[in-house]
């Protein structure tokens, strides 16, 4: 019986080749579109899954009360991670986690590799599997390092044969390799290919050994028959015990996140945890949704329209005693196999467009075809599409009336036509809150990749503070300057998009001890302010032609509001215990960041960075050849490290990658939607010209010309369009200030944004209608009313 459904739905869909062909193309776009959504969430959802104690494993993220706010982050105390093991029984083992890039050299092989440093029970809490050495000793050394597969085969030829071997890294440091460990996966978020152990790290930043300073990650596993809400409550106060310098105007507490959400929930907000790339998740989950939605909307009215052309067909049906039943499940057959046609074809789309889809996504996904679980959800897909694709036609085709049918008297009541107008209502809506969805994305991701930083980014190459260049920056300094297209050369302990440093015990005086404001405390070289082409608005600059500037500092203007001086040039800060440092300038404030976030309090010291970055600026257009003379110039003056630059504008844009991704992605989709929608309105105005073709003829015999015609049939597709419009600009003015809330600096919702978005569907659905609205108003009548 099934059957013989899907043999008569075979020959029903061939028969009518032009309406099967619009249908499967609509509904191929929807599915290939949700298909691509489909495998990028999944492929997020996947980040961190792997590991075998996922459900003991956590993140320790710590949160801060001052200044009026509060605010969290995962960067931790150095010295948290031991100690939270020996106090709290229900934590079993814990790691700090810092990442590292280094040269690691072994023979006459030098390689630069991106590590780590982590605690002996690293590799006993997350499942990195070891394909040599042991996990309770990969670590236990100061001088341990533990290699990744990869690694390993590249200085030794293979895993087995790197064990014991002896590797130098940062060019002065000497370590022995106790294990190798399969390469990372793809998904995971903690990226390695070398870990050192924790003491090296505690020895090589003096920082990391106190309380009061914040920067490394922290890692714990709990019990397995721990109570995490019970683990929770009792580290909040932990850092009462430690961190000493805690009063009314500063309050610090620890919480706890399962390692396996902070993927995916890494925004916090007041303190807590708030949203992060969760919130692209279900942003394409409801572009998907949208597409696939209006997708089958499209299906229904193209289904509609041929409601007349087989109407005989039912009263035949009928009359030779055809249930109703039988008819629905017919006519669902249709729409299941249009479904599944739909879903062959998606796949063909979908197989073709990936590598250009994991480029935009920065993804390495594929389709999955020897997993039996992705069969069969995609079966589901298309039987679910075309159950309710099919749904609306199938119980209103079979309800016609047998005798109607076959007397010649069946007419489509007002119900059936408003409900139709109401789909394409609806589709329209959709498209359009996601035409001004697009829009705005796009130009809020122009606005901060232009925006006016305070400093200026371009003709900056970065080049990391590393190895001889820190002991000899002085001489590379006046070498580089030397250089043909070298204007400035400076260094900074950070990079062009933000300091590293944190402070909250900053004195001055007349300070309230119950005020502690977290300041950024970075420190720079001379030059640093013209090499970034930053603005001096009161005082001057560090010069050399002052020996007293090494014990002065430059503030920006919200650190001077903070501070609360009126004048604050010649006022002393107390940065570090007994050192005091003198204010000789106020610097305009600029965006050392993200445009999420505000401008932070910004003190800046001058001094020798022993870590961090140099940065050459350089005349406009000479930037390559600068970039060649220096790989020339530090292999002359750093022999033992690769050169490696980035350009400044390029790190810029490298923090809005997700941007970038949610613009392309949505401006895709969007015309994905916009084109099935029109494919729709082309069913409707089918439907809507052969219903009226009759009352057409007698006003053209009467008098009525092509254009009154024309405008006649194109007036009701436009009414549509301009109600769609009305109602989905409120949504879409709520749902993009919603989105615009995640940046501290962000575009105005003006108004030519929506009347674009109309303007443009509007056009879309004037030429959709108009090949065939002018091809009916200039039709003969008579053979139309010859045919009535």
């Amino acid at each position: 019986m099934i059957r013989n459904y899907f043999k008569i739905a075979w020959r029903t869909l061939w028969r009518n080749k032009t309406f099967s062909a619009i249908n499967i193309t609509g509904l191929s776009l929807g599915t290939a579109c949700s298909l691509f959504i489909l495998l990028w969430i999944q492929d997020e959802r996947r980040v961190n899954s792997f590991h075998s104690n996922n459900n003991q494993l956590y993140a320790v993220y710590q949160r801060e009360y001052s200044d009026g706010g509060a605010g969290a982050g995962y960067a931790t105390p150095g010295p948290l991670a031991d100690e939270l093991k020996k106090v709290i029984p229900d934590i079993t083992l814990a790691s700090g986690f810092s990442g590292d890039n280094n040269i690691l050299r072994a023979g006459n092989k030098i390689l630069r590799e991106t590590g780590a440093y982590a605690g002996n029970d690293f590799l006993r809490m997350f499942s990195f599997p070891l394909l040599a050495g042991r996990k309770d000793m990969a670590l236990y050394t100061p001088n341990s390092i533990a290699l990744s597969e990869k690694s390993a085969i590249a200085f030794f030829g293979s895993a087995g044969a790197a064990i014991g071997k002896p590797i130098t890294y940062n060019g002065d440091q000497h370590f022995t390799v106790t294990a190798v460990f399969e390469n990372v996966p793809d998904h995971s978020s903690l990226k390695f290919d070398y870990l050192i152990n924790w003491a090296v790290m505690l020895k090589k930043y003096p920082w990391a050994n106190t309380w009061s300073s914040t920067g490394v990650n922290t890692y714990v596993m709990l019990d397995k028959h721990a109570d995490p809400a019970k683990v929770r409550t009792r580290i909040s106060n932990f850092l009462d015990d430690y961190y000493k310098e805690q009063g009314p105007g500063l309050r610090e507490e620890l919480d706890l996140q399962r390692f396996d959400e902070k993927y995916l929930h890494g925004s916090f907000q007041n303190g807590f945890i708030s949203g992060g790339r969760i919130t692209y998740v279900i942003l394409f989950s409801v572009v998907a949704a949208f597409v696939l939605l209006i997708a089958c909307i499209n299906f229904m009215n193209l289904s509609t329209a041929r409601s007349l052309m087989r109407a005989k067909e039912i009263g035949v049906r009928k009359a030779a005693g055809a249930m109703k039943q039988s008819l629905i499940i017919q006519f669902i057959s249709e729409a299941v196999l249009t479904a599944l046609l739909a879903l062959a074809l998606a796949i063909i789309i979908v197989a073709l467009l990936l590598p250009a889809f994991n480029t935009i996504t920065g993804k390495q996904m594929a389709l999955p075809v020897t997993e039996p679980l992705f069969w069969l959800q995609l079966l589901t897909i298309g039987i679910i599409t075309g159950l309710f694709a099919g749904s609306y036609p199938a119980l209103y085709l079979s309800s016609f009336e047998a005798v109607k049918i076959l007397k010649g008297t069946l007419r489509l009541g007002k119900n059936e036509s408003m409900f139709r107008k109401g789909l394409v209502v609806f589709q329209f809506v959709l498209s359009t809150l996601l035409f001004i969805g697009a829009i705005t994305i796009s130009k809020q991701v122009e606005y901060i990749q232009t925006k006016n930083l305070g400093y200026d980014r371009e003709n900056i190459i970065n080049i990391p503070l590393e190895g001889a260049l820190i002991s000899h920056y002085d001489y590379f300094k006046e070498a580089a300057q030397q250089l043909p297209g070298v204007k400035l050369v400076s260094a900074m302990n950070g990079s062009p998009i933000g300091f590293n440093s944190n402070q909250d015990g900053i004195l001055w005086e007349g300070k309230d001890p119950t005020y502690r404001p977290t300041i950024t405390v970075g420190t720079v070289g001379y030059d640093y302010v013209n090499t970034m082409g930053l603005q001096v608005i009161r005082g001057r600059d560090f010069s050399r032609q002052y020996p007293t500037d090494s014990g002065t500092v430059l503030i920006n203007e919200t650190a001077a509001r903070k501070i609360g001086f009126k004048d604050p040039l010649g006022k002393y800060l107390v940065i570090e215990p007994g050192l005091r440092r003198q204010i000789i300038g106020v610097v305009k404030d600029f965006h050392a960041g993200s445009l999420h976030d505000q401008i932070d309090p910004l003190i800046m010291q001058p001094g020798p960075t022993t870590w961090g970055t140099l940065l050459v600026k350089t005349a406009p257009g000479k930037t390559a050849a600068v970039i060649t003379s220096l790989e020339k110039l530090c292999k002359t003056v750093n022999p033992e490290y690769p050169f490696q630059y980035q350009l400044a504008d390029e790190e810029y844009r490298q923090l809005y990658r997700g941007e970038q991704m949610v613009k392309k992605l949505t401006g895709y989709f969007t015309v994905m939607a916009i084109v099935i929608s029109c494919l729709g309105l082309l069913g409707l105005a089918q439907f809507t010209t052969q219903q009226r073709i009759r009352e057409i003829s007698i006003r053209k015999v009467l008098g009525a010309n092509a254009r009154q015609i024309f405008g006649l049939l194109s007036g009701e597709f436009m009414l549509l369009v301009v109600l769609a419009f009305l109602i989905a600009v409120p949504a879409a003015w709520w749902g993009m200030h919603q989105w615009l809330d995640n940046y501290a600096y962000h575009i105005s919702l003006s108004w030519w944004i929506f009347a674009l978005a109309g303007g443009i569907s509007f056009l879309i659905v004037l030429i959709t209608v108009s090949s065939l609205t002018i091809k009916v108003s200039v039709s003969n009548p008579a053979k139309h009313l010859h045919a009535s």
